[in-house]
């Protein structure tokens, strides 16, 4: 596996370009996870990526060096998506109720899987983590635990606020992804279609997740809740 400071070579020149990505990374990026999604790891290339991206392929490897960072830089990319301004978690509310924090949460949740190709993405890493565990590594580490980090620590803003009162904001902020996603991702990305078929509304979804949330972890009607 190529080593981490080789794959994170490319974040290191744009922050001493000053930040976002030249226009010609984001074509190749798109090209690439295009040619990732549709043919898997092993059928994709540095020419392939290059010809759909319309650069020459010593521009791919010029701006990345593997198709391994490839991969690695179009992963980071697909969840950067999940954070920006119209998100909660770009600056957590911890003014707002705890109802409305959870609800903006799983509406976030939703709103990525229905308009970002999170669920064919899901299902790329399914498919190929088993010969390649690095890739479900990556999928993690870039996106969905920075995600729960984050959700766990707006929790504990909330429990040191005496809105929630939550032992721990971890487990519970996992726990809620869980309410949300049992129902709105993983029929999709497994193609159970009966079920995805037969699944309520995504609105009834998320808002029986944080009813059935604040059931467990409301603080106690004769006074805020203490940190644990």
């Amino acid at each position: 596996m190529t080593d981490q400071l080789s794959a994170d070579r490319p974040r290191a020149r744009r922050k001493e370009r000053g930040g976002g990505r030249p226009a010609s990374e984001e074509k190749i990026l798109a090209a690439a996870k295009e040619l990732f999604l549709a043919d898997g790891y092993d059928g994709v290339n540095l020419e392939r990526i290059a010809e759909r991206a319309g650069v020459s392929r010593q521009t791919v490897y010029n701006r990345f060096g593997s198709k391994e960072t490839v991969f690695r830089e179009m992963v980071r990319h697909h969840w950067s998506a999940f954070v920006g301004p119209d998100r909660p978690l770009a600056e957590c509310d911890t003014e707002a109720s705890a109802e409305d924090v959870l609800r903006g949460f799983a509406q976030s949740l939703q709103r990525f899987a229905d308009e970002t190709d999170q669920i064919r993405f899901a299902r790329l890493v399914v498919s190929e983590s088993g010969r390649l565990p690095w890739i479900a590594d990556e999928f993690y580490r870039l996106g969905k635990g920075p995600i729960t980090a984050a959700f766990a620590d707006c929790l504990g803003g909330l429990v040191r606020s005496g809105r929630l009162r939550c032992p721990d904001p971890h487990l519970a902020a996992r726990q809620f992804m869980g309410l949300v996603q049992e129902f709105l991702v993983w029929p999709r990305v497994m193609a159970f279609e009966d079920e995805a078929a037969d699944q309520p509304s995504a609105q009834v979804v998320v808002e029986e997740a944080v009813l059935t949330f604040l059931a467990r972890y409301s603080p106690a009607p004769d006074g805020p809740a203490r940190p644990a």
